[in-house]
């Protein structure tokens, strides 16, 4: 979850799709009015979106769906606000400070290491204004920075390209920038806590004392991807007055939820505190003594149990670390939640139907979920070099939003700021195939289930009758006829399979495919150890071989383009991409009557598409169709 080499952790990237095991409007559509949209991919013009939010023409910023028609810089190494800053000197320079802070609090006792002596620390940039001016705070939090030495008088750099992407573009519209280091890492005493109960309080302290400085106007906004992007969750749990809005990039709502799926274990699961991230809290020096910390016998012994014995198994410590029911009891802020649908590393159940359960309780929330995998939205080389068939080709240069640190500064501008006119609250979301469009929910409203049959002429066994998952290598596989039209569907397919087992036990690993022939691309995938079949953590057992069961499966969220005469292809296994084997390992019998695949479909003609800015980097051109 970290930033390019320099957090090389759970956000390093690669193009095998893996995750790196060293770690890891409410609004109703109004009526078609009389704006056009031109549509990249499918070439359809269909009325404006939401009319009731585009109709005043007082909006001193351009629409979305219009942006365009603006003269961004579309053809750099990522992408540009429309217009700088006034706050830079007479040749253009940049006009702030950067100065190092710790920020001490209180640590429980039972927390064991440097307790009772919490100490944060940050660096902040603050912009050169007039006297008695005070700005808001845009922070990064996380363990990856190694701050410079605290008697350095001036810090130039902030050490990751979000955070020089902020002070370049958007420090000089009046804004701070700071950088906190949590809990054992960087200057920070103590242990690193992976996401626990210190490093949740020292980033609540945190929060607390940026919004508290004589400079600051008291609203703090947080932004980071991956483990960065999980500590914007950790500060909401708290509803701390000071913090507005949140931007979690490719973040986690829970620590767990993020390496077990349905009782599912990835494979770094069980060495993610200590054989990871537990190393940041010692290098050497004399406050390593303070690195005593309880969780750090807990945690691996934790992901051990959890994988033989199942998730409940984990007791109070992934309690501990899950941050959205606490999220959604106390916070008063706004949530920009960004996703990369093909995000190996941070899979996007973190974001999907997340962004559901922020509308439900009515707290203001934007999405936007595109193809590319672990990664900003605009970066266009490094999107093209971690996409393949299946896994964002087919979306790209579509996916690159040359536009995001423009939506970035209008974002903070409304809700740190408290100025200019509300943003866009709704889902923008992109199909495998590159086209974008608007949803107020995701997964989305008024959509038509289909239901399909294993081993029905809708969804035919292949191979001739073998139903057996035996092991990781083989299984059935069921395939549509050709299909007679574009299908398109989204959100979180299901598939419910009955099953018998040998023993108490067994997994089922499902692929989804899109085939033209014998050339098949990925569009989805959903696993499930068979011991939690019914779904939700609590464990079940029955009656081997005399007893069937149904799986209740959920794939990933996707978003489906499948062109006319092309077949979709499932297949079984027991197991698949980076998930362990069933510590309950057993042979599976797939039970085809009454075994269904359901998709939520929709018919485009009824959506609200509309064109990005175009990425005219060289990569871009040479990839567009």
């Amino acid at each position: 979850m970290g930033e390019e080499t320099t957090q090389a952790t759970i956000g390093e990237s690669d193009s095998s799709h893996q995750r790196d095991v060293s770690v890891y409007l409410n609004t109703t559509f109004g009526a078609s009015i009389a704006i056009a949209l031109v549509f990249l991919v499918l070439s359809r013009v269909i009325g404006a979106p939401l009319e009731d939010q585009i109709a005043d023409d007082s909006m001193e910023y351009t629409p979305i769906w219009e942006r365009h028609l603006e003269d961004y810089v579309t053809d750099g190494e990522n992408s540009y606000i429309l217009e700088n800053g006034t706050l830079r000197g007479p040749d253009g320079a940049l006009l702030w400070s950067g100065t190092h802070h710790f920020v001490d609090f209180e640590l429980p006792p039972e927390e064991g290491g440097s307790a009772p002596n919490g100490k944060v620390s940050l660096a902040v940039w603050i912009p050169d204004v007039p006297e008695g001016v005070k700005v808001p705070v845009i922070a990064e939090f996380g363990p990856y920075f190694d701050e410079a030495s605290v008697e350095t008088p001036g810090i130039e750099e902030p050490g990751t390209w979000l955070g020089t992407m902020i002070i370049e573009q958007i420090v000089p519209h009046g804004f701070a920038f700071a950088q906190v280091s949590v809990m054992g890492t960087g200057r920070s005493n103590h242990c690193m806590d992976l996401m626990g109960n210190a490093e949740q309080l020292g980033v609540d302290a945190a929060v607390t004392w940026l919004g508290s400085q004589n400079w600051s106007n008291g609203n703090v906004g947080m932004i980071g991807k991956s483990y960065d992007g999980s500590t914007p969750w950790q500060a909401a749990m708290f509803g701390n007055e000071h913090l507005a809005t949140i931007v979690p990039i490719s973040g986690l709502i829970g620590v767990m939820e993020l390496m077990w799926k349905n009782g599912s274990s990835e494979a770094r699961a069980p060495i993610m505190h200590n054989g990871v991230y537990g190393s940041y809290g010692i290098d050497g020096d004399l406050e390593d003594t303070g690195n005593m910390c309880p969780d750090y016998m807990a945690g691996p012994a934790t992901g051990g149990a959890a994988w033989a014995w199942g998730g409940e198994a984990a007791g109070s410590y992934w309690a501990e670390r899950y941050f959205l029911d606490s999220v959604l009891e106390n916070y008063e802020g706004s949530v920009y939640l960004i996703q990369g649908m093909h995000d190996w590393n941070v899979d996007p159940h973190m974001a999907i139907p997340t962004i559901n359960r922020l509308y439900d309780n009515d707290i203001e929330a934007k999405g936007l979920f595109g193809q590319w995998d672990h990664d900003y939205p605009d970066r266009p080389q490094i999107m093209f070099d971690r996409s393949d068939p299946g896994r964002g080709m087919e979306a790209y240069p579509e996916m690159v939003r040359m536009d995001w640190m423009q939506d970035l500064l209008e974002w903070f501008t409304y809700y740190l700021k408290m100025e200019g006119p509300q943003p866009w609250l709704g889902v923008e979301i992109q199909s495998n195939q590159g086209s974008w469009r608007l949803e107020d929910r995701y997964p989305m409203q008024n959509t038509e289930e289909i239901s399909w049959e294993l081993g029905s002429s809708e969804l035919a066994l292949v191979d001739g009758g073998n139903t057996i998952l035996p092991d990781r290598d083989s299984g059935p596989i069921y395939e549509t006829p050709p299909l007679e039209k574009d299908l398109y569907f989204g959100g979180l397919p299901r598939l419910h399979i009955n099953v018998n087992t040998a023993t108490v036990g067994g997994q089922i690993y499902a692929l989804l495919e899109d085939c033209d022939g014998n050339n098949c691309i990925h569009i989805g995938h959903a696993i499930m150890d068979l011991r939690y079949h019914a779904g939700g953590t609590e464990e079940q057992t029955w009656l081997p071989v005399l007893q069937d069961i149904t799986a209740y499966m959920e794939f990933f969220a996707m978003d489906v383009e499948v062109e006319a005469g092309h077949t979709i292809r499932l297949s079984l296994k027991s197991t698949g991409e980076d998930y362990l084997p069933s510590a309950a390992s057993s042979v599976v019998n797939v039970i085809n009557a009454g075994s269904t695949l359901q998709l939520d479909t929709f018919d485009p003609e009824t959506r609200q598409y509309y064109e990005t800015v175009q990425c005219t980097a060289e990569i871009c051109l040479e990839h567009l169709d």
